[in-house]
């Protein structure tokens, strides 16, 4: 009798250690992941390292005290941004859209000319998107990507309509991707397209530069 319930106690204490590795990441296992997208893991490194490379331009900042402050959830904004293109690489493929390296440079050169300068772009980036030099061009891929997708679509970025267009565009990829995130961070919004914990509207994360038209095959 005791030793059946010794084996008991000794079954429910396994079980309770067992349980955060099981809730690691939206209930299944997966040490490790910030995230599962697509069942592609986003390593929480990979978060980590993205934070680190914001944190260090901060530091060497004129304003790194006031740039610290004001991104408190630095970690949960990396994770979105993450996630976030995924889901829009998965709705520019369904709908057949491509961006090219050369459409990148362009809009590059268009925000650099914008911003004064490749050095005032950076600081715009490091601002007000909390870019790190070293991920500039990846978060300007979104600004051919994004218009792009809704040209494909036949709505206009600029009205409600347009945007309901594009925004159910991203939905619906969301929902295909399957995403798991690691409860830490929140959970995922298939119909906001965003993080729980982080409030941004995918409308409001792609602020558009002033840009040449890009050239015809590019």
């Amino acid at each position: 009798m005791h030793r059946r319930r010794r084996t008991a106690l000794a079954v429910s204490a396994a079980t309770l250690v067992a349980a955060p590795l099981l809730s690691a990441c939206g209930g299944e296992a997966h040490p490790g992941a910030a995230a599962v997208v697509g069942g592609e893991r986003i390593e929480v490194s990979a978060v980590q390292a993205q934070a680190a490379d914001v944190r260090s331009a901060q530091e060497a900042s004129e304003q790194s005290e006031q740039l610290m402050k004001k991104s408190g959830q630095l970690t949960r904004a990396k994770l979105h941004s993450l996630i976030f293109g995924r889901v829009l690489d998965r709705a520019a493929k369904d709908a057949g859209v491509s961006v090219s390296r050369k459409e990148v440079q362009q809009v590059r050169t268009a925000a650099a000319a914008q911003s004064g300068g490749d050095e005032g772009l950076r600081t715009v980036m490091l601002e007000q998107r909390w870019v790190a030099p070293g991920e500039i061009e990846e978060d300007l891929r979104k600004e051919v990507q994004l218009p792009k997708l809704a040209q494909a679509l036949g709505a206009d970025l600029q009205s409600p309509a347009g945007q309901q267009v594009v925004g159910e565009a991203l939905t619906k990829a969301s929902k295909a991707l399957h995403i798991d995130v690691n409860p830490r961070y929140g959970t995922w919004d298939d119909a906001k397209v965003q993080l729980s914990t982080y409030k941004a509207p995918w409308i409001t994360q792609v602020t558009t530069f002033q840009q040449e038209e890009p050239e015809a095959g590019a």
